[in-house]
């Protein structure tokens, strides 16, 4: 693609407000759990410690505490898919193709069993006047990105592309966003690779002042990010994320 395709975008990047929050720890009791495809599990979790629960962009991150096998706490980071201050509801999805230890806690999961949680310790919240996104993840990254879509008004246009492992783990959203979803189709042992998605990204004509959200194994993304330099988009519009690291346990990288 030609690089000049972006000259236009003279803009300013979109202001992104840091917000910080009251990070205390709190107990909940599973209230729900369902399974919306093989691969991903939802589960509902309520608790009076809700009502002054704070979460403003989609892609926040609370602390989830499990007892490990050696006595030790495990902390993991997980995606506040919805959360109804009223009603005293948080719901998080838990992707089930790793085996770590909340990943094992959620396929045990039943309902009155207790989990704590800590956060979101903060939230960048990217300006309202962003009325086109290009949000591109794997599996870790789909609840957050189903956030953002539901979430998401009518004028605003958003472009996903997702990598999951077939048809059966395609996701729907209810959305009054203009939504158009593409899914890249691998197999869960190729999720370190990106030829998938970069595959449908270079089929994507970019429209300027598009706000474009990545988040995916670290070296993933990076690809992804390079892909996006190598055409000409400007750095100041993206925002990429490695939510996992191949090999390692409870890490994740930043890209700007």
């Amino acid at each position: 693609m030609d690089n000049n395709h972006f000259k236009e975008q003279v803009s300013p990047a979109p202001a992104i407000e840091r917000v910080r929050h009251d990070t205390r720890r709190r107990t909940l009791s599973v209230e729900s759990v369902v399974d919306i495809t093989p691969g991903m599990r939802r589960i509902s979790l309520a608790g009076d410690d809700l009502a002054d629960f704070t979460s403003l962009a989609p892609d926040d991150h609370i602390k989830i505490f499990i007892p490990g096998a050696d006595g030790d706490e495990e902390r993991r980071d997980y995606t506040p898919r919805r959360y109804d201050n009223a009603e005293r509801r948080l719901t998080i999805d838990f992707a089930l193709h790793e085996a770590g230890p909340v990943t094992r806690w959620a396929i045990g999961a039943r309902l009155g069993d207790r989990l704590d949680i800590g956060g979101p310790r903060g939230s960048a919240v990217v300006s309202p006047t962003v009325k086109r996104w290009l949000l591109i993840g794997d599996e870790t990254a789909l609840p957050a990105i189903g956030r953002r879509i539901e979430e998401s008004g009518a004028g605003t246009v958003i472009t996903t592309i997702a990598a999951v492992a077939g048809p059966q783990d395609e996701q729907s959203f209810d959305t009054r966003a203009e939504l158009d979803v593409r899914w890249a189709h691998r197999p869960l042992s190729q999720a370190i690779d990106a030829a998938a998605l970069l595959k449908l990204l270079s089929t994507v004509d970019i429209q300027p002042e598009t706000f474009v959200w990545v988040a995916a194994e670290a070296s993933v993304t990076r690809a992804v990010r390079a892909h996006l330099l190598e055409r000409g988009y400007p750095l100041s519009w993206i925002k990429a994320s490695g939510y996992w690291v191949f090999g390692k346990a409870d890490t994740t990288e930043k890209f700007g």
